[in-house]
């Protein structure tokens, strides 16, 4: 019989800090918000549309063919992004006759954004 091997990043029995564990239960988000985050996260974590989200960080406003035409990105994809952005309340339309612009929903897209490109930014700095 071969012995047990015990991986390194095991805790030892009974190690938990239940205190800690507990305190960090009564942290957690409830599903329904993790649900969202999770969301958000999600619609962030595709290249196309992070092009288009940084776009608008830094042009404000823009209509589906400027946004298109800033990016590279065929007008179709560019509609479809917007669309799946827009329903997770990453972004806000306005219409002006038959041209609708796009910008960042708020403050918070645009932080979360911008502390995104900072960790980036100093992970890069680090290596």
């Amino acid at each position: 019989m071969s012995p047990t091997v015990e991986p390194l990043d095991a805790c030892a029995p009974g190690a938990a800090s239940t205190c800690k564990v507990a305190l960090a239960r009564e942290a957690l988000p409830p599903d329904e918000v993790i649900e969202e985050i999770s969301g958000i996260f999600k619609v962030l974590g595709d290249p196309t549309r992070a092009r288009l989200l940084y776009t608008l960080l830094d042009a404000g406003e823009l209509c589906v063919c400027d946004l298109a035409e800033a990016t590279q990105v065929a007008e179709t994809t560019v509609s479809q992004a917007l669309r799946l952005m827009r329903s997770a309340g990453v972004v806000v339309r306005r219409r002006a006759g038959r041209t609708v612009f796009y910008r960042i929903s708020d403050g918070h897209v645009r932080m979360l954004l911008d502390v995104t490109r900072a960790h980036i930014d100093h992970d890069a700095s680090e290596a």
